[in-house]
């Protein structure tokens, strides 16, 4: 009998630097009241809920090592084609949404607007515990975080020079899944200081930035020094 393959969370991928883990706190993320009705004046068990899981220009500090920024315009050309609702990325259990390229058989839809990426979903509280759990959850907002996991294409690093420097991620390549989560981290902080894994990578990021950095500047300089050196021949 074949194997039944598992999913993983693109975010465990420990030789990827550039899939991310980011979480929202304080935004609108809210239960659509009401139910609808299915013809025959019965209520039909889907339940709206809309939320933003990412949102531009809004600051996150990367456990104390950097800012990050989501620039407006980054998800223009971004992969968006099957993308996966949970509960505190849990991807091992069964979504309680998915969004196939948008179209009208998607339980959730994804677009974009001038906060961010918004997230539209239903959810069959009639036939799934959990989903029916999240609903209430949300209504009563006991939960109020959106997260989201994605793949950086592009980005921007300023300030390098100094303690505190900022990456602005300028096009994002694909977005993996979204999740409804209760601990979003700090409020205005993205990375818990429990998760010793995504504050390890955020050292690395800055290394690697700072380094590439340096090499640009040394490269620079001896391409200037050689057009003195040609100039005064």
């Amino acid at each position: 009998m074949p194997r039944a393959k598992s999913r993983t969370n693109p975010a465990s991928k420990k030789d990827d630097a550039m899939t991310c883990v980011r979480s929202y706190a304080r935004q609108e993320f809210r239960a659509v009241a009401g139910g609808e009705d299915n013809g025959d004046g019965e209520d039909d068990g889907i339940r709206s809920i809309t939320g933003h899981p990412a949102v531009f220009n809004s600051p996150a500090d990367i456990g104390g090592w950097f800012e990050e920024t989501i620039d407006p315009g980054a998800f223009d050309d971004c992969d968006l084609t099957d993308v996966l609702l949970f509960t505190n990325h849990r991807d091992m259990k069964i979504p309680l949404a998915r969004s196939r390229r948008n179209n009208g058989s998607s339980t959730m839809t994804l677009t974009v607007d001038d906060i961010g990426l918004k997230m539209d979903a239903d959810l069959d509280v009639e036939n799934n515990q959990e989903a029916r759990a999240l609903y209430s959850a949300i209504k009563r907002g006991d939960m109020d975080g959106m997260s989201f996991c994605f793949r950086v294409r592009e980005q921007k690093w300023e300030n390098l020079d100094t303690d505190y420097p900022t990456r602005r991620i300028t096009k994002i390549a694909k977005v993996y899944e979204v999740s409804a989560v209760n601990e979003p981290a700090y409020e205005d902080t993205d990375i818990s200081a429990r998760d010793k894994a995504a504050l390890e990578s955020a050292r690395k990021d800055v290394e690697t930035a700072r380094s590439q950095s340096l090499e640009s500047e040394k490269e620079l300089e001896v391409y200037r020094l050689k057009n003195k050196i040609m100039a005064n021949a």
